[in-house]
């Protein structure tokens, strides 16, 4: 049992650790820099965890410890993730696993520590303070104010963000609330004790008592709820909470005695006396400290002495009215104390910068912050997804709606066949070296069986998860099946709500079961396409005479004077569909050349040193760029964006001319056909090789697509089966766990086993009768154990027995036995005279005590001097190989038994 008024919060516990070399771990792992760059970082680091975990004392040195060491945990936690490799281990301070310390891999969890053991310093040094002046008072209550702050900004700030599912039991929540409300009683006591000492009037005391009352009310009220707050504790708060109503209401009383209210001054006093036998109530069970148990007794002997001069005076002199309870107003709060989070844990980083900063300067300040890394890779993917999709991938759609509709309008085939009668057209001369040059038929064969054989090891990867799903869900059916679904009541495996749990797997299957459709389709609406211009690609890949030999020559060499106006139209119209295809395609090399050269880390690096500047006490996020994205974006790529709508737009004015053209000139050359000398065989030809060849051009890319789609499915499969791998390895343990907890023998079953020597069997049991003659048995060495230790079942696995140690020549063995001597009745002395083999009475008589005989191996000395005949003149000291030659002794020669009951004293 103590003897203090107030409760302080004892230090977290921790081991030692080298965070230092995780995180240089990290660095060499995650990070372009060099870790040998950090040197006096990373040694800074262990020094300042050394000197913070080492604070167990309640001296003022420790605060600036515990406070720098938290202030860098905060600046780090923007440069490196939350899990940076090191696993911190911290004991308990309250609970009843103290002993039991809790191993997280995670920089929030070491900050809740070394905040939690900041506000114990401040509980313990404002414990420590001189209580009895105001000075004293006006310290501790600061301290306690402190305290309660550093709680608060626990609570608020770092619990939500501990990513724990289940923190510890002492810095839960309700913990947390339970010890903030703690130390702003204790603080607002110290604030009452200031005004009694300087004699503040009794209203206002009153005022200031009430409000303990409720501090102390509500910190009870949240240590219920709380898991590691001891009895001791809440008893504690609860005696508190009624000696400061008791107070209160003793002070208001007086009050009423100066205003000259009689009947409410008995009413307060009768309702403090009520208050005070509550406390005393917490007494039981030894609970309370000393001190506030003696303060409660005090002021009940207070209450009791001007309640019984209170009553006789109004009864004899005033003859008020005595109001009841539920009349009495309520009495004012006057709150004092307020929880103040110093501003070093609030806003860190206004006291971390150059060496003339209390924390001294931040650590790791040229080390990219983690946030950065991550938002390059996300601006580098929206500019891919820029560039490709809404630009590139743009272009080319309108490139391929363009060609349809110059393939639907017979170009450019129906003018080749008149400019070209004989020979081949130009453009078809380049169109097939690039097909020969490009080894077309080549190329996309073994494009389609890249795409195969990654499509295979895809699914190959897809179904081996799949297959792990599905094991795991039988053998989650089977065993719900065996042992029910009431005591099998773990969730089933497809509706598992943990994190990467069976519910998502099971999401994620069917959509990459969905992607594996759709891409098979598409991958057969490709060869279907690759089929249908297959044999003219092999056309258009082999020598210009089998080209020559599959178009068919005019019959007319010449080209109609009508005709050649439209056909000068016509002409000019598709050199103009010509250069903006080859405008796009300038633009479509360039653009990608601009996208791989675009660097963002120089500027990303200096925005985020801008947002350091500016933002101090924020760490850096990903989102904090996404200003910083959308203007650099629009800057390089806006004008590509507009200049694919003046395109469209362009395209519209060409292909409207080109219609309006070939119109004229289909018009002219039907006029000239009918007059003779057509070349349609030639002009079909023509635009088959040139429709084959843009769809070519069309596969090439399909193909590339499927090749690049089925790479980044493969990440996606692989990261989801390992995912499926991870919870079902997790599902089995936990099923062989539940399942040895089901099949476990109830407690009822456990028992003591004795295989030698039972308890009950002696106790219930009729010993054996003995043979007729009584043995004399071998002396047992004195403080021997009789009973062998009895075996008790257990549950631990793999404990090694103790084996029992040898016993020494002469010494009792639990093996031997006990054995008796005579008890000395007289019938049994005459059945052993008269030489009788009946058996005889062996109930052991308590009065004749226990008498051992000899040792049959010892080897004794007789003491010639002593002149004894008995058992008595044996003794240890010397050591001969000679008979004692006593009649007394069983195992001497010269034994004789004894004739009488008297002989055997």
């Amino acid at each position: 049992m103590t003897t203090t008024h107030v409760l302080s919060l004892p230090f977290r516990k921790s081991t030692q650790l080298s965070l230092s070399r995780a995180i240089q771990q990290y660095i060499s792992k995650k990070y372009d820099q060099h870790p040998d760059m950090f040197r006096h970082d990373l040694d800074t680091i262990d020094t300042l965890r050394r000197d913070a975990i080492n604070v167990r004392e309640a001296h003022p040195s420790g605060i600036k410890k515990l406070q720098t060491y938290a202030a860098q945990l905060v600046w780090i936690g923007g440069k490196f993730p939350i899990d940076v490799g090191a696993d911190f281990t911290w004991y308990p301070a309250l609970g009843y696993h103290t002993e039991h310390p809790l191993v997280q891999n995670n920089l929030k969890y070491e900050l809740m520590n070394v905040l939690y053991n900041l506000a114990a310093l401040y509980s313990q040094l404002a414990m420590a303070s001189n209580r009895n002046s105001t000075e004293g008072l006006k310290t501790a209550a600061s301290w306690f104010s402190h305290a309660a702050g550093v709680l608060t900004h626990i609570k608020t700030q770092v619990l939500p963000e501990l990513r724990m599912p289940n923190p510890p039991d002492d810095m839960d929540e309700a913990t947390l609330e339970s010890l903030t409300q703690l130390f702003l009683a204790e603080a607002q006591e110290c604030y009452w004790q200031k005004a009694v000492m300087d004699g503040y009037k009794d209203a206002s005391i009153a005022k200031l008592a009430a409000r303990v009352s409720d501090l102390y009310n509500e910190a009870g009220e949240a240590a219920m709820r709380s898991e590691a707050i001891s009895s001791a504790w809440i008893h504690h708060m609860s005696a508190k909470h009624h000696h400061f109503a008791a107070a209160a209401q003793f002070r208001a009383a007086n009050d009423c005695l100066e205003r000259k209210q009689y009947g409410e001054e008995i009413a307060r006093l009768r309702d403090a006396l009520a208050c005070v036998n509550e406390g005393l109530k917490e007494t039981r069970g030894g609970y309370l400290s000393k001190a506030v148990v003696e303060d409660l007794q005090g002021l009940k002997r207070r209450l009791e002495e001007d309640l019984k001069r209170a009553e006789v005076d109004n009864d004899r002199v005033y003859l008020h009215i005595v109001p009841p309870k539920t009349e009495l107003k309520r009495l004012d709060r006057a709150n004092m104390a307020v929880a103040r989070v110093p501003p070093q844990v609030a806003k860190p980083y206004e006291f971390l910068g150059d060496h003339n900063a209390e924390f001294g300067p931040a650590l790791f300040t040229k080390l990219v912050p983690f946030a950065v890394h991550v938002a390059v890779s996300i601006y580098e993917e929206r500019r891919d997804r820029l560039v490709n999709n809404s630009i590139i991938s743009e272009l080319e759609s309108m490139t391929s709606k363009l060609h349809e509709i110059l393939s639907s309008l017979n170009l450019p085939g129906s003018l080749q066949a008149l400019e070209k009668p004989l020979g081949l057209p130009g453009t078809l001369v380049q169109h097939a070296d690039e097909i020969r040059q490009a080894d077309a038929l080549y190329r996309l064969q073994q494009g389609f069986t890249d795409i195969e054989k990654l499509c295979s090891s895809d699914l190959a990867i897809f179904e081996e998860g799949r297959s792990l799903l599905l094991a795991e869900e039988e053998e989650d059916s089977r065993l719900r099946l065996k042992y029910g679904t009431e005591r099998w009541n773990r969730p089933q495996s497809r509706q598992d709500p943990s994190p990467n749990g069976g519910a998502k797997l099971w999401r994620q299957a069917q959509d990459i079961e969905g992607y594996f459709g759709s891409s098979t389709a598409s991958d057969q609406v490709v060869r279907e396409k690759f089929n249908a211009v297959k044999d003219t690609l092999a056309i258009l890949a082999g020598s210009d005479r089998s080209i020559m030999d599959f178009i068919p020559n005019s019959r007319r060499t010449d080209i109609p004077e009508s005709l050649k106006p439209a056909l000068g139209r016509l002409r000019s119209a598709y050199n103009d569909v010509q250069r903006l295809e080859s405008r796009r395609r300038k633009r479509v090399e360039s653009l990608r050349a601009r996208s791989r050269a675009d660097d963002i880390k120089p500027d990303i690096l200096v925005e985020a040193a801008r947002l350091e500047r500016a933002y101090p006490t924020t760490a850096i996020a990903t989102a904090h760029f996404e200003d910083f994205f959308e203007k650099r974006l629009d800057r390089l790529y806006e004008s590509e964006l507009e200049a694919v709508e003046r395109d469209k737009q362009e395209q519209e004015k060409i292909v409207q001319e080109v219609r309006r053209a070939n119109k004229e000139f289909e018009a002219q050359k039907r006029q000239v056909d009918r007059a003779g000398g057509g070349n349609g065989e030639r002009e079909k030809a023509l635009q088959k090789l040139d429709a084959a060849y843009y769809k070519y051009k069309e596969i090439v890319s399909n193909v590339e697509v499927g090749r690049k789609f089925y790479n980044d499915l493969s990440q996606i499969v692989e990261q989801w089966r390992g995912l499926v791998r991870g919870w079902v390895s997790e599902r089995r343990r936990d099923a062989r766990s539940l399942e040895e907890e089901i099949n476990m023998p109830p407690l009822s079953s456990l028992n003591m086993h004795q295989p030698s020597f039972s308890f009950q069997q002696h106790q219930h049991q009729q010993p054996p009768p003995p043979p007729p003659q009584i043995p004399f048995p071998e002396p047992i060495q004195a403080h021997q154990p009789i009973v062998e230790q009895a075996h008790i079942h257990s549950w631990a696995d793999n404990v090694p027995q103790q084996q029992p140690k040898p016993v020494a020549p002469g010494a009792w063995a639990p093996n031997m036995g006990i054995k008796f001597g005579s008890p000395g009745g007289q019938g049994q002395q005459a059945q052993q005279e008269q030489g009788q083999q009946g058996p005889v009475n062996a109930t052991w008589d308590p009065s004749q005590g226990i008498r051992f005989g000899c040792h049959e191996e010892e080897v004794r000395e007789v003491v010639a001097t002593s002149g004894k005949d008995n058992c008595n003149t044996c003794t240890r000291t010397t050591k001969v190989k000679k008979d004692c030659g006593s009649k007394s002794c069983p195992q001497s020669s010269s034994y004789e038994p004894p004739s009488s009951s008297s002989d055997k004293k």
